[in-house]
């Protein structure tokens, strides 16, 4: 059969019968391989490809950006505007705001996402090269007619015959080190995953350039966590590329099982990481006089009965997103979840996650998710949670929306520093200032 393109935003399903679902009906997947890879894309909860006796059904939920399941090519979009949605970025990454190129006519339904970060990088690695790569010290050893640094006595032992050349170990200052490598590896991967065609040509100029004076490194996780313990002030300007290409990395690396030995064939971004990266951001940048910690641990919280675990497993731990403190005083749990919670139902998973948040008695029992959405309307809900026996209220569930669309246009207002600082408390303590007199 001939390649079939689909394309869907997230969080949505195309199916045999609605709207533009033409090519699905009577389409089957065209092979074991591929039925298998669909299989594992569906219980990573990455993207739901199922065979109905009328063709095919499509499913997306939190990822976004492109991935090919034998002769099918899923494309799947954010529902936010490009726009807004590099402006996010930006911020939730502390990427700078750089000049872009305009979109790709011929997208009519905007750019993908992998497009938009890769031309961030494009951006980020031209303003470095202006600047000019950072050098370091770089230990090379190698034989030098003019002997510099140390000599290398057991080289020159074994050589046995006289030579003009001495074997040195010197540190000379160049660009050819670990963390211009990595970036160097990010423009490359950027060459590969860009869907535009003159956006592949710029960054393949810039791969071409920079592998002049710089070698080739293969990506890798610890290739990257090494190059970010590198990082300090004299590097600083590094970073958003660097973050970029950590971005990018994972996008194109997400795994379908625990070992990381099954890969997505194509790029999957997960935008619940996107999510909780910009709420965190908002959070700390604007929440006065609280400290924010991010997956800060519940130790103490669950653990098995004296003399009741066998197996000897260690106790679970709870981990939720946000933990909001007023100096070393504990006083709200806070989830992040990429689902509009306005416009669909709470999932009973997240209601169960977020009522033994409430249980666990930290602050007054309120424990809350943050969703995003784009209704400027959206109010916060709150469930009860009461005992079953006697009816007292043991905690509550607060499901407080984010309102994507209002982020962006205080992102763009430098007088908003007033109203950031109230949807920042809004969002961790739901009521407004005046009326939260315990937390003050």
């Amino acid at each position: 059969m001939t390649l079939l393109e689909i394309r869907l935003r997230e969080w949505s399903t195309i199916e045999p019968g609605s709207a533009g679902s033409e090519p699905l009906a009577g389409r089957r997947l065209d092979g074991p391989d591929s039925r298998r890879l669909a299989e594992e894309l569906r219980q990573a909860r990455l993207l739901d490809i199922e065979e109905l006796a009328s063709g095919l059904r499509v499913r997306s939920f939190s990822h976004v950006g492109r991935v090919r399941v034998g002769d099918i090519v899923v494309t799947i979009e954010p529902k936010l505007e490009p726009g807004a949605l590099l402006d996010l970025f930006r911020y939730a990454y502390g990427l700078r705001n750089l000049r872009l190129f305009a979109p790709s006519p011929s997208d009519a339904s905007g750019r993908l996402l992998q497009d938009l970060l890769v031309t961030q990088l494009l951006a980020e690695m031209n303003e470095l090269l202006e600047r000019g790569l950072a050098r370091r010290y770089v230990e090379r050893t190698e034989r030098l007619s003019a002997p510099r640094g140390r000599l290398d006595f057991l080289a020159l032992a074994r050589t046995g015959t006289p030579r003009v050349d001495l074997m040195c170990s010197h540190h000379p200052r160049s660009a050819d080190h670990l963390l211009n490598r990595v970036l160097g590896a990010g423009v490359a991967l950027a060459a590969k995953i860009a869907e535009d065609a003159a956006l592949r040509l710029s960054l393949r100029r810039l791969q071409a350039r920079l592998g002049v004076e710089i070698a080739p490194v293969a990506l890798s996780r610890g290739i990257l966590a090494e190059a970010r313990r590198g990082m300090n002030r004299l590097v600083s300007a590094y970073e958003p590329a660097l973050r970029l290409t950590e971005l990018l990395y994972a996008g194109c690396s997400a795994s379908l099982d625990a070992d990381d030995s099954v890969r997505v064939p194509g790029f999957l971004f997960d935008m619940n990481r996107f999510f909780q990266a910009l709420v965190s951001r908002w959070l700390r940048d604007h929440l006065d006089d609280f400290v924010v910690r991010d997956e800060r641990a519940l130790r103490g919280m669950m653990r098995y009965a004296p003399g009741k675990n066998p197996r000897q497993r260690r106790a679970p731990t709870p981990r939720p997103d946000f933990l909001v403190l007023r100096g070393t005083k504990p006083l709200v749990l806070l989830d992040a979840k990429y689902r509009d919670l306005w416009s669909h139902d709470l999932p009973r998973e997240m209601l169960y996650q977020l009522g033994m948040y409430a249980l666990s008695h930290v602050g007054e029992g309120t424990a809350a998710i943050i969703y995003p959405t784009a209704a400027s309307g959206a109010l916060e809900s709150v469930i009860e949670i009461h005992e079953a026996a006697g009816g007292t209220t043991a905690g509550y569930v607060a499901l407080r929306p984010m309102v994507l669309p209002r982020l962006v246009e205080l992102l763009a207002d430098d007088r908003s520093g007033a109203a950031r600082r109230a949807l920042a408390w809004e969002l961790a303590f739901g009521a407004p200032r005046h009326d939260a007199g315990s937390f003050s």
